[in-house]
């Protein structure tokens, strides 16, 4: 068993207001919250710090919380949310963004699957193979390389692992073949003990470094585990191109 937690911001730099953005004729947030719910998940939970994210929610017939508004991270408001639910430390919950209202179900319940099929880790995510120059060398792209357990050993938006011979002369034309390049899907699984962990935790040099709250756990010993992902995940939406792209897909069916 498992819940899903869908964090929704208000506000956006990009696309102010994003969650209540339309598509087909229903906010960005109701998508996100029918595909999650389309998953194996026992309970569906929508976390705004918006009054008007969470009416609208409401008004659709989600389950939504009330969070406060000065959390530094997402994790920090997936764990206020876990808190106000009273998941104990050993249940686990899935964190679904609310700018992805393709999210595929199916993806919602391998990372769960994938979390209970190892205990010993705290985390659970996916990733998917990386076959081109642009994607590896592109700083808004997050690597990760693994051991043979699929434990990962790194995030980076660095390119990694770091071919000598290929990139002796800097960015090569095409990527050697047989290569272990990997992107990240941003999709998580946690156990709820490790979630009240983390907001004790300060933040680490490496997270700071590279903006990317994953390395927190993996500097404090956490264990995570990364799968590659069952089917390839659309793209969210950041930017008001993003949005018409949804928009023109969802709307040919």
């Amino acid at each position: 068993m498992f819940h899903v937690i869908i964090p929704a911001r208000y506000a956006s730099t990009r696309l102010p207001g994003k969650p209540l953005q339309d598509i087909a004729g229903k906010p960005m947030i109701q998508h996100v919250w029918e595909q999650a719910r389309r998953s194996s998940a026992a309970t569906v939970t929508v976390a705004t710090d918006d009054r008007r994210i969470l009416d609208a929610c409401r008004a659709f017939g989600a389950d939504a919380v009330l969070t406060r508004e000065d959390h530094p991270s997402g994790t920090d408001r997936l764990q206020e949310v876990a808190s106000l639910l009273g998941l104990g430390d050993q249940e686990h919950v899935v964190n679904v963004q609310g700018d992805e209202p393709m999210v595929p179900p199916a993806l919602i319940d391998q990372v769960a699957a994938d979390l209970r099929a190892f205990p010993e880790a705290s985390i659970a995510t996916l990733a998917e193979p990386l076959d081109d120059v642009q994607t590896l060398f592109n700083p808004n792209a997050v690597k990760v390389v693994t051991d043979h357990q699929g434990f990962a050993l790194y995030f980076s938006r660095a390119p990694m692992p770091w071919n000598r011979d290929a990139f002796a002369d800097g960015r090569p034309e095409k990527l050697p073949e047989g290569a272990l390049f990997r992107r990240h899907i941003g999709l998580y699984a946690y156990k709820v003990g490790f979630l009240h962990d983390y907001v004790r935790w300060p933040a680490s040099p490496l997270e700071t470094c590279e903006s990317l709250e994953q390395l927190r756990a993996l500097w404090f010993g956490c264990r995570i585990h990364v799968a590659d992902a069952c089917q390839v995940p659309p793209a969210g939406v950041d930017t008001p191109e993003d949005l018409e792209r949804v928009r023109q897909l969802l709307a040919a069916g």
